[in-house]
This record gives C-alpha cells, sequence and structure tokens, in this order.
C-alpha cells in the first residue's frame, strides 16, 4: 500500500514539474530549467523515501563541461546523478520518451539530447546537438554506457556509443558509478524499497584529440574498470 501511495504522489508530482519545466524552456539559457531539475530529482528521492550519498564531487570544476559516463540499473539512476552533479548536465534520451504528453515533450524542447539509434544521419545530429550544449552553454552530458538496465546491478559490457560521442565533442570523461539502486526499484517492477544511494564521481580522464575505433575501446575498458571498482568498494 505505501508503494502505491509513494507511486500516487510520484505520478502527480513529475506531472506539475514537467509542466513547469516545458514554460521555463522559453528561457533558452535553461537556468530555470536546471534549477528545476534539481528541485525535481530531490523532490522524487524524498518522496520514495530514498536518502543520497555522494563522493568524489572535490574532483568536478562545476564551470567545465564534462562526458558522465555512468552504470545503469534501475529508473532511480536518472535523478540520483541529476541530484548529485555539481553542474549543469544533459541527458541523451531515446526518442520513444518524446512521445510522452508534457514529460516527454520538456524533454524534447529542453537542454537534452534526443538520440535515435535506427537513423544515422539523425544520431549524427545528436553528437553536433551536444557539442555544442557543451562548447558553447558548458552544459556537461550524461551518458549509460550500457545501454540498458541491468537487471542484478551487476555492470553489463559497454557499448562503443558513449565513447564515440566523447571522442567527437573533445571533452573530458568521468567515471561515475551509482550503487543501492538496483535494490531500491528492480528493473521490471514497481516496488520502491527505501535506502541509500551512492554515486562517486571519479577524476575526469582527459581525450585525445584524434582517437580511432581501438583508441576508444580502450577508453572504453578503463572507463569500465575505474566503474567496477567504485562499486565494489565499501
Amino acid at each position: 500500500m505505501v508503494t502505491y501511495i509513494r507511486l500516487f504522489f510520484l505520478y502527480i508530482y513529475t506531472g506539475i514539474c514537467s509542466v513547469f519545466a516545458l514554460l521555463f524552456n522559453i528561457d533558452r539559457s535553461f537556468r530555470l530549467y536546471f534549477w528545476l531539475s534539481k528541485v525535481f530529482s530531490n523532490g522524487i528521492l524524498w518522496i520514495s523515501g530514498i536518502k543520497l550519498h555522494v563522493e568524489g564531487t572535490e574532483n568536478i570544476n562545476p564551470e567545465e563541461a564534462y562526458v558522465y559516463v555512468s552504470n545503469h540499473s534501475s529508473m532511480y539512476d536518472i535523478p540520483a546523478i541529476m541530484a548529485a552533479v555539481p553542474n549543469k548536465a544533459s541527458i541523451v534520451f531515446k526518442k520513444e520518451l518524446a512521445r510522452i504528453p508534457i514529460f516527454g515533450w520538456q524533454l524534447a524542447t529542453g537542454p537534452y539530447v534526443l538520440m535515435d539509434r535506427q537513423n544515422p544521419e539523425r544520431a549524427m545530429q545528436s553528437i553536433e546537438r551536444a557539442k555544442k550544449l557543451m562548447t558553447l552553454n558548458k552544459i556537461s552530458t550524461i551518458l549509460y554506457a550500457e545501454g540498458t538496465r541491468s537487471k542484478t546491478g551487476e555492470i553489463q559490457p559497454f557499448k562503443r556509443g558513449a565513447f564515440y560521442l566523447a571522442s567527437r565533442v573533445q571533452h573530458p570523461i568521468v567515471p561515475v558509478t551509482i550503487k543501492g539502486t538496483e535494490k531500491i526499484l528492480p528493473k521490471g517492477t514497481l516496488r520502491i524499497h527505501p535506502g541509500v544511494i551512492t554515486v562517486v564521481f571519479d577524476k575526469p580522464i582527459e581525450v585525445a584529440p584524434v582517437m580511432n575505433k581501438k583508441d576508444e575501446m580502450e577508453l572504453m575498458d578503463k572507463v569500465r574498470e575505474i566503474i567496477i571498482r567504485n562499486k565494489e568498494k565499501d
């Protein structure tokens, strides 16, 4: 019963915030939008009975733009990282989410990057949009390198796409480890288990000016090893 009550308030809260986000998108500096994203994310965690623990923010310069590469095992990864990240950050989201009334509309019109994996031309346009947001607006980009949520919390093999994008936008990569979300809301369920989520920001990794596929794969393996190592720490 408690879960259903929480889900009801989460649904109402998300709807209200989405309406305001849609209105705030009129301001193309997105200052109000990012302020609201913090309020929204912290509110989601509070309604769900979740405490957030953040480590490694000393590694991040709030005035710089980064490519945050994170593991992904629950829908709660998104509000957790959005609440934890110390600078403005955009999410790369799949095109299907843009079809959701109000919520999807504010994503599509906001400072986020829609990715159409089935259309190479549009995918390249998404990379250019991410590059523009990072270079001109100093807005970081958040990517989930596994491509989909892990059912067990175990970190799956990474996909190359995140590192292909990183090599094109030429901004440092920050490995991000999210711990605890797979217990709070496992994939395939709607039962919320209150608890603690830990987000760990590792040191930024500089991206070489010119990278081939081999370089990208080596960078991918390095970032994955860092995320696994931080996840295994107590």
